[in-house]
């Protein structure tokens, strides 16, 4: 186990220079898209730290990663996949969006394909799909502890490990020829480990059970087709390490998880083949437990940086203070998920009254939207954007339909998008665009947000520099800058420029979010910046000597 203190930085409004007043952002996208967005970033080997912070209340975090970023895609063995910046990167994402997400994101209703990307020279290991989770995390469990990489899902509830499986993954094998075995839990080889019995309160299937201390079973139904895990419950350590004052302590709580026996359908394509990690609201994800335990409040934050390196916090529960938005969570019965309310659409400066309600799916790409709010967020861009609209051909196959051509060294004016929350707060999206790389001369500005069939999804693109707050104690969503790597215990490098995730979204500010008014006139309609060839290399620079 890795016992790297990490923990990202939550900077504080007052440290941060405010939004900038001119009229519009201006982008001259004279650096390559690509060559910025491909800068490497690093890897996470369960960071997990605490802090006893001055109310004595207890978090612990650990690093989270982009699937396609390069750690990730060495451990997993995607070596090629598209750059970021690319077109065939954004076709391969918003195709693991629908995909992955079900088919209500696809806006024709058609089938979407299953494309799998090969990574062994005869097939024979297994194929590895663009379309699995987009966070992982690596987890100790256990003992003697075994380490797992997992993915991350806001979207599920139950944390499972494949277990004494009779289907599912245990390698991959690269397309150098190398092979890399997955470890695969082994409930009896674990000495702290035990069954969970029907009579548990976190059984759901107790029905299923002939006898009250009997073994407890679960099976999972996800969005994506035919995917699944079946297996029986079982309770073991997760191994944390606690920092309190000058002394740091290991951390073992009791975890319930899925010992999972059977994987089907995306889990077997490379979707979560080490494990899934649920976050959501029930009382069997390890948010839950944690809190129900007394070693955290019930809330976890995430934020995204830039460059695909990220970080999840158990135990932030600050949406009560005042330098932060927030707005309530709308809680449905059946199926509990972070689902939150917008009241107004706000792009450069024109206000749209428009109510509808979304879910906040740090799972899910890019943002979807269906009408009305997708109308009118995109058509009031259009008319404000002083671009022409890119032309599509039929070997043009981008995911978006709101794209503008743009020639290289020309400076464009983008208006700025915001959303008025329920309960009156703003959130300003720094990232609501996408420059691809263009195939001559010129590049491709695209709106990031895809029309969708019946649901309403904000995407971790439009999540980009904060950090979100899931608060389950006050059924409040929150949300505050960061830039995820300025923190006086973290080993991510401090001196990180706010690089692009791809040009030319970078280093954006937006207005305080609390206690903001929703004058036009009060907001900025537009932001600026510019891309200069110098900047993005010294970026990509920095970056490759952070690996070093």
């Amino acid at each position: 186990m890795h016992n790297y203190i990490n923990r990202c930085a939550c900077l504080r409004l007052g440290q941060l220079p405010v939004a900038r007043l001119q009229p519009y952002l201006t982008i001259a996208p004279s650096a390559s898209a690509s060559a910025v967005a491909s800068a490497p970033s690093t890897i996470c080997f369960l960071n997990f730290d605490f802090k006893i912070s001055r109310q004595y209340t207890t978090s612990f975090g650990f690093d989270i990663h982009h699937r396609f970023s390069d750690p990730v895609k060495g451990i997993l063995g995607i070596d090629k996949v598209p750059d970021k910046g690319t077109r065939e990167y954004y076709v391969a994402m918003a195709d693991r969006d629908r995909v992955f997400r079900g088919r209500h994101l696809a806006d024709d209703g058609g089938d979407v394909d299953q494309k799998l990307l090969t990574f062994s020279p005869d097939n024979s290991t297994y194929q590895i799909g663009l379309f699995g989770y987009l966070h992982f995390a690596n987890v100790s469990v256990g003992t003697p502890a075994s380490s797992y990489l997992v993915a991350l899902d806001t979207g599920s509830d139950l944390f499972w490990l494949p277990c004494n499986c009779t289907k599912c993954v245990r390698g991959i094998q690269l397309s150098t020829g190398k092979k890399i075995e997955f470890n695969i839990y082994d409930n009896k080889g674990s000495s702290t480990s035990k069954n969970v019995p029907c009579n548990s309160s976190l059984c759901e299937h107790q029905k299923q059970c002939s006898s009250s201390t009997g073994t407890c079973p679960y099976q999972v139904e996800y969005l994506s087709e035919d995917t699944s895990t079946t297996g029986f419950l079982v309770e073991d350590e997760l191994h944390l390490i606690t920092d309190h004052v000058n002394q740091t302590k290991q951390a073992n709580p009791r975890i319930t998880f899925g010992c999972g026996q059977v994987q089907t359908g995306a889990f077997l394509n490379g979707a979560a083949p080490n494990g899934l990690f649920g976050l959501g609201m029930s009382d069997v994800s390890v948010p839950s437990i944690l809190a129900k335990q007394g070693l955290t409040s019930n809330s976890f934050s995430m934020c995204f940086g830039d460059d695909g390196l990220g970080r999840i916090t158990f135990g932030d529960n600050t949406t009560s203070s005042l330098d932060q938005g927030k707005t309530p969570f709308n809680i449905r019965p059946s199926h509990s998920t972070y689902n939150i309310t917008v009241t107004q659409i706000i792009v450069g400066g024109t206000i749209a009254d428009l109510e509808f309600n979304a879910i906040f799916d740090t799972g899910t790409s890019y943002t979807y939207l269906n009408n009305p709010a997708y109308k009118q967020i995109t058509q009031s861009f259009d008319s404000k954007i002083k671009l022409p609209r890119h032309s599509f051909s039929n070997s043009d196959d981008l995911p978006f339909e709101y794209c503008y051509d743009l020639r290289s060294n020309q400076s464009v004016q983008v208006p700025n998008i915001n959303l008025t929350m329920k309960g009156g707060d703003n959130y300003f999206v720094m990232d609501p665009i996408v420059m691809v790389s263009g195939r001559d001369v010129n590049n491709v500005l695209c709106l990031a947000v895809l029309k969708s069939n019946n649901v309403n999804i904000i995407g971790q693109n439009f999540m980009t520099g904060y950090r979100v707050v899931f608060d389950r104690e006050n059924m409040t969503l929150g949300w505050k800058e960061s830039n995820c790597y300025e923190d006086e215990l973290s080993n991510l490098p401090v001196n990180r420029t706010h690089a692009p995730a791809v040009s030319p979204a970078i280093a954006v500010n937006p207005e305080p979010t609390s206690n903001q008014s929703n004058d036009p006139e009060k907001l900025p309609s537009s932001h600026s910046f510019k891309i200069k060839p110098a900047f993005a290399f010294i970026v990509a620079l920095l970056l490759l000597l952070a690996l070093l």
